[in-house]
């Protein structure tokens, strides 16, 4: 069986919208080093926190994060 993993598009979809990670963060209750961790890939993020981030980036959840095999 194929190992899958939680892909995003975060670090797009920041930049298509002019911000920084500091600037997301703040938006959405965090630290910078976690909206980093989530685009690299390292944190999965809880379901609130990324519905909070679709909302700032006023987005689906599912146009930024998808499974990959």
């Amino acid at each position: 069986m194929a190992t899958e993993r939680l892909a995003n598009r975060l670090n797009e979809l920041r930049g298509e919208r002019g911000y920084t990670q500091a600037a997301l963060a703040e938006q959405v209750g965090v630290s910078r080093k976690t909206v980093n961790t989530v685009e690299n890939g390292v944190f999965v993020p809880s379901t609130l926190l990324a519905l909070k981030l679709a909302r700032a980036l006023d987005c689906r959840v599912e146009d930024i994060f998808s499974v990959e095999s």
